[in-house]
């Protein structure tokens, strides 16, 4: 072998190993980014996205107020309805995919899938709420017998959960009703006790599209209809649901969540309405996660 053939042999042979180490350096190069200064932050995940509801509801409001206090300017908030929200929840829960939602419970939501709330160290959403039964002004004279049993009603997170599963799995709501009635005559006959049967009388309760308020007025159409009223139910946004009882063109609904959910409607309409009574306790809202987001427990996460 000529000298020539050896510095030829041994140049390529140098150039080779070069090479080799500098795919290796860049490798852990990469390595490193993955695991160090390029970390995929929590708004990145979701590309800085709350998934929300209706624009109109109290907890949008809410959430809204909760960007501004914790700093969060570059984050969006989606507008839609309660189902838009559950199936865009459903589709990253199948993937385990991230994503965070508006959330309130008692909701079918939590019982489906393992969600957790984010810590809200400003109280932004408030501690528990109630749900309260509200009415037009006299209505208690107008339909004593109904406004005894608005006073009376009071029931669980687990009742209404039992409706709104059924409901969720694929029951009609009245049917989901009449089975919980069914299976709980004991506390119905609380709220009922003594009430005298009327002959026809039109009721109108309004309430929010919401799966809790599904779940309590279909219940309760039919616990007023064995009473003898005809009961007429609509659903409509939060504002035109105070908004018709302020005005006497409803006379009640059970979804008024107080005192942070409908503040603003509450003020608003302060006077125009009567306050009947807490239908639940223990209600609560804010924002929510799967629990596979190990890593994400507060609303100040968010601004990593």
């Amino acid at each position: 072998m000529t000298l020539l053939k050896k510095m030829t042999g041994f140049g390529t042979a140098a150039l080779l190993a070069f090479g080799l180490a500098a795919c290796n350096s860049d490798d852990a190069k990469n390595d490193d980014e993955q695991t160090s200064g390029t970390k995929t932050t929590a708004g990145d995940s979701v590309d800085h996205t709350i998934t929300g509801i209706d624009p109109g509801s109290g907890h949008m409001e809410l959430t809204a107020r909760a960007l501004k206090e914790y700093d969060l300017t570059d984050w969006n908030l989606t507008s839609g309805s309660g189902a838009a929200m559950t199936a865009a929840l459903k589709r990253a829960y199948d993937k385990e995919e991230p994503i965070i939602i508006t959330a309130w419970s008692p909701h079918w939501m939590f019982l489906k899938f393992d969600l957790k709330y984010l810590e809200d160290p400003k109280l932004v959403y408030g501690d528990s709420e109630e749900i309260h039964s509200i009415t037009r002004m006299g209505m208690k004279d107008d339909f004593p017998e109904a406004y005894t049993i608005f006073q009376r009603f009071n029931w669980d997170i687990e009742d209404m959960s039992e409706i709104m599963v059924a409901i969720e799995d694929g029951v009609k709501p009245e049917e989901a009703a009449q089975t919980w009635i069914d299976d709980n005559q004991d506390k119905v006959a609380e709220w009922t006790d003594g009430v005298a049967n009327v002959d026809g009388d039109t009721l109108k309760l309004v309430y929010a599209p919401w799966d809790s308020e599904i779940a309590s007025h279909n219940m309760m159409k039919l616990v007023l209809e064995d009473k003898g009223y005809k009961v007429e139910l609509s659903m409509v946004e939060p504002g035109p649901m105070f908004s018709a009882i302020a005005d006497g063109s409803a006379d009640a609904t059970f979804a008024a969540w107080l005192p942070i959910t409908h503040k603003t409607y509450l003020d608003k309409f302060d006077g125009k309405f009567e306050d009947v009574g807490i239908n639940m306790v223990n209600v609560k809202q804010g924002l929510a996660v799967p629990t596979y987001m190990e890593d994400i427990n507060s609303i100040d996460d968010l601004k990593k």
